[in-house]
């Protein structure tokens, strides 16, 4: 919360989020490298180490970065066109890294290679860390923040917490889409977690070596094919309502896995029409985000970006832990029965029904639930309705002063 009025109440030349790009670049590097350059010696001194490194990265770097990142298409532009380019666009890299590269080349591939020698993590990974410092730098040097330089010949007037606190709950708009938000991450998250023990004890067996990559093949696909598609749907029949038609598609899809979680066909047929269906949340969801925030401009009369941005990266951070601890305390209530190793090989025991039951629910039955509670809460998110009247008087204020 604290970074997030820290960005707010910044005024530079070169905009208010921007300047910190600048400063994570370095930072992702360093604190990428000091991650998995554990030292050898007591226990006591590699736990200090990975707790130090692991918030020194998450916690600082990656915060100050991803709150910078995610203002970007908020702060470029007003043009509702322009943003939901740049909004498709921003997240293509998003799906490319976890959709392809962590969900097929490096468990295929690259892992195998790696196995546990310590030497070659380090090698990998202070490569990536390196070379996110030109990207960092790339993404400062051809960004700008037009709308933040629409105020910079002005004094600019700072709020407080509690100003831009009141302002936020007391705005549908904003409550909505952060209700909407937090019911996305976390069922994502629970998804997320759960696919490698569907993938062993549901569909298929322990690391058989196919199942997951199946899964996520062909599950994955439409987020490819997407691209091309996504926006103009969304130009034609609105950001709002093209959501919930996706959402539309991704229960009846997380349905169909439900009903057959042990059957391949019916799992991939039902992946291939929800990733379809999460389309429209997984590129738009920026540019619907950024309507929102000059709702709020027009409202009140000053921007809350960084507060908003900051209570996004709480959602993460509170959905991560709470999907997390959540799935392992069902875990244990119902039973689960963790491999062991004999004779230096890993042997998996199968599982009770009631642990495959709460497996197949975390995988594909509780997103059922939270895409009928997000296609409600997109019902009352109409910003969309009056955002270009809402533009045009901003712009009118401005000319005014």
């Amino acid at each position: 919360m604290n970074l997030g009025q820290i960005i707010d109440h910044t005024h530079t030349k070169a905009g208010k989020a921007r300047p910190w790009l600048l400063i994570s670049a370095p930072l992702l590097t360093i604190t990428g490298i000091l991650l998995f350059t554990v030292p050898r010696g007591s226990t006591t001194v590699q736990v200090i180490w990975v707790m130090v490194s692991y918030n020194l990265f998450y916690s600082f770097a990656y915060t100050i970065y991803n709150m910078a990142h995610n203002l970007m298409v908020p702060l470029s532009t007003r043009i509702s066109e322009q943003r939901g380019v740049l909004s498709v666009f921003t997240n293509i890299s998003t799906v490319m890294v976890s959709g392809i590269i962590v969900a097929l080349v490096f468990p295929m591939l690259v892992l195998p290679k790696l196995g546990v020698d310590q030497s070659k993590w380090i090698q990998i990974m202070s490569f990536i860390s390196i070379l996110a410092l030109p990207l960092t730098l790339l993404e400062y040097y051809f960004t700008k923040e037009r709308i933040t330089l629409e105020t910079i010949d002005e004094e600019v007037e700072n709020h407080s917490l509690k100003e831009q606190l009141r302002a936020a709950v007391h705005d549908k708009y904003w409550v909505v889409i952060m209700l909407y938000y937090f019911l996305y991450t976390f069922g994502g998250n629970v998804k997320n977690i759960s696919l490698v023990y569907f993938c062993n004890y549901v569909l298929g067996t322990y690391n058989d070596g196919h199942t997951q990559t199946l899964v996520s093949v062909i599950g994955g696909i439409p987020m490819g094919i997407g691209i091309f598609a996504v926006w103009p749907l969304a130009k034609k029949f609105g950001k709002r309502n093209i959501t919930r038609a996706g959402f539309v598609l991704y229960a009846i899809g997380g349905l169909i896995c439900w009903l057959s979680p042990r059957n391949m066909v019916a799992v991939l047929v039902g992946q291939f029409i929800k990733n379809i269906g999460g389309l429209p949340c997984a590129y738009v969801f920026p540019a619907l985000l950024a309507d929102v925030y000059d709702h709020m401009e027009w409202k009140n009369g000053y921007r809350i970006d960084g507060f908003s941005t900051s209570v996004n990266t709480i959602i993460i951070t509170v959905c991560m832990g709470l999907s997390t601890g959540l799935f392992n305390l069902l875990l244990a209530r119902t039973g689960y029965v963790a491999p062991k190793l004999v004779d230096g090989l890993t042997v998996a025991a199968t599982q009770p029904g009631a642990v495959q039951t709460m497996i197949t629910f975390c995988f594909v039955g509780l997103e059922v639930f939270t895409s009928i509670v997000m296609i409600f809460l997109l019902s009352k998110l109409d910003v969309e309705k009056h955002i270009d009247e809402e533009q045009k008087e901003i712009k009118a204020r401005r000319e005014a002063k």
